[in-house]
């Protein structure tokens, strides 16, 4: 009777070890080709009085999204790649995008904009949940092209960085600095 205990027991703990880890999704990937922007640069004194322009016709220069800022990504707990871009719409909408993302697959990976530095190596890991963030949304996959729309209650100046954020165990697989 005990032996089936500790059979039961093991095999129960087995279980949940298996679930909370998720081993397997460190072999497994998903590729997401949304389509980005097409972009023009923001101009460097983009944030000071606009100067006066001669009127153009929307025919003749159709307004394109904007990128406010970009950067990078460094790796964390997992080797991440790529890199991440806040672009501002025609409509005044704005989005995150994430280019050419490479990391790994995990059990519950969020992307974050968040008011953190970003940090090289294991000083990176964990302190994106210590100011500021907003959750984007969950990772639609580990590789590629995505795409992650803000709320229009958030304000885009308040934040700095974007982080693949595994929620289940509070670390950064990887951050991009936005500059």
């Amino acid at each position: 009777m005990r032996r089936v205990a500790l059979v039961v027991v093991i095999s129960v703990g087995l279980a949940a070890a298996l679930f909370w880890f998720q081993p397997w999704r460190l072999a497994t990937d998903t590729t997401v080709r949304e389509s980005l922007s097409a972009v023009e640069s923001a101009a460097p004194a983009e944030s000071a009085a606009p100067a006066k322009a001669a009127p153009v016709k929307a025919a003749e220069a159709p307004r394109r999204a904007t990128v406010l800022a970009q950067g990078s990504f460094v790796t964390h707990e997992h080797d991440t790649t790529g890199s991440a871009r806040l672009v501002r719409n025609p409509d005044g909408s704005h989005q995150v995008e994430l280019i050419g993302l490479d990391t790994s697959d995990g059990p519950d990976l969020r992307v974050w904009l968040t008011d953190r530095p970003v940090l090289a190596g294991r000083d990176g890991w964990r302190v994106f949940d210590d100011g500021e963030h907003v959750e984007l949304g969950r990772l639609k996959g580990n590789r590629g092209d995505q795409v992650y729309a803000l709320d229009a209650s958030v304000d885009p100046a308040d934040f700095r960085s974007v982080s693949i954020w595994c929620k289940r165990f509070s670390v950064s697989f990887g951050a991009a600095a936005l500059a």
